[in-house]
């Protein structure tokens, strides 16, 4: 069991027709798988119908965008009911695979190769104000529009081939009743490319190149939207890592000013203890002074004035030479 490669959308092709008036209506291709995938887009009324491009290589988890143009018709089919049918062939390529190898054999099964095949129906539909309000294609309610094909060992009709008819989108034969309504070919063909196509109507290249124009516009509106969903990304990105740097640095300028006020705490106590210390310094350099006077006072007190000293002596030596003689 194969899992889908390529997803479609819308799965339907709806034309707005308008006689000798061109309709165009684009399909989107989104690869589900991390492979590069190549597409290929078949018809089965391929002068009917340009599509562009009918081939291309769709890069991993990408897009693809290709439109399909109507050709301009005389009048509408009866009941408006349409049996042109498209198929979408999608296979993985090689990543250096360029779109110029993009071929048929690319999309052979041949050796159990897988190939994703999706078919599409055609709904025209009446333009706004007309008296057709909506298309009748009741043949082709009950025919699944998007699945899968079966792999070729479990087809029992023909291959689909760019120029061989290769039986009608249920795998019945070309001739064969498709869901109650007769056909009379359906065989996919390669679908024409803008310079194949001959339309009815008088400007055809000019229509084709307002398409183009519509489609390349389309395009680099879907890629300015993506560089700017890209870059609204990356600015949120941005936006978050600066808010983890802000409440980094918010978080290291708190721890600073802790450091801080511990540092200015410990800077007072040490003024204050140089206070106390001088403080207690001059105190303990008073009281030596005063011990100092005091012990001073002292010893001028316990000595002998002069005059006694000498009359002490002059009696002793008057008394000594009275004793001698």
């Amino acid at each position: 069991m194969y899992s889908e490669l390529v997803e479609i959308a819308p799965r339907e092709l709806k034309f707005i027709f308008e006689p000798k008036k061109q309709s165009s209506c684009t399909i989107r291709l989104i690869n589900k798988s991390q492979n590069h995938v190549a597409f290929k887009v078949k018809t089965t009324s391929p002068k009917k119908y340009c599509v562009r491009p009918n081939t291309g290589i769709i890069k991993p988890r990408e897009s693809c965008d290709f439109t399909v143009t109507m050709q301009a018709q005389k009048a509408p089919p009866p009941d408006m009911a349409c049996k042109d049918k498209f198929l979408v062939q999608c296979t993985v390529v090689a990543e250096e695979t360029a779109e110029e190898d993009i071929t048929s054999a690319v999309f052979s099964k041949d050796d159990g190769k897988y190939v994703q095949e999706n078919k599409m129906r055609v709904i025209l539909v009446s333009p706004p104000g007309s008296p057709v309000l909506s298309p009748i294609n009741v043949a082709y309610s009950d025919l699944p529009s998007y699945k899968d094909s079966p792999r070729k060992d479990q087809v029992h009709s023909s291959e689909y081939s760019s120029s061989q008819q290769e039986g009608d989108v249920n795998g019945v034969h070309s001739k064969g009743d498709v869901n109650g309504v007769h056909r009379h070919s359906g065989s996919y063909e390669e679908s024409l490319t803008g310079d194949q196509v001959n339309p009815l109507n008088q400007n055809p290249q000019k229509e084709l190149d307002e398409s183009m124009k519509e489609f390349r516009k389309e395009n680099t509106n879907m890629q300015m939207e993506g560089k700017h969903v890209q870059l609204e990304t990356r600015k949120h990105d941005e936006e978050m890592e600066l808010v983890k740097d802000v409440a980094s640095m918010k978080s290291k300028i708190s721890e600073l000013e802790r450091k801080l006020s511990e540092a200015k705490d410990t800077i007072s106590k040490l003024t204050e203890d140089r206070k106390f210390t001088a403080q207690e310094r001059d105190g303990l350099q008073r009281e030596l002074v005063m011990l100092t006077s005091k012990k001073g006072g002292r010893k001028v007190r316990a000595g002998f004035p002069l005059l006694y000293v000498v009359t002490v002596a002059f009696i002793s030596m008057v008394f000594g030479y009275l004793l001698h003689y």
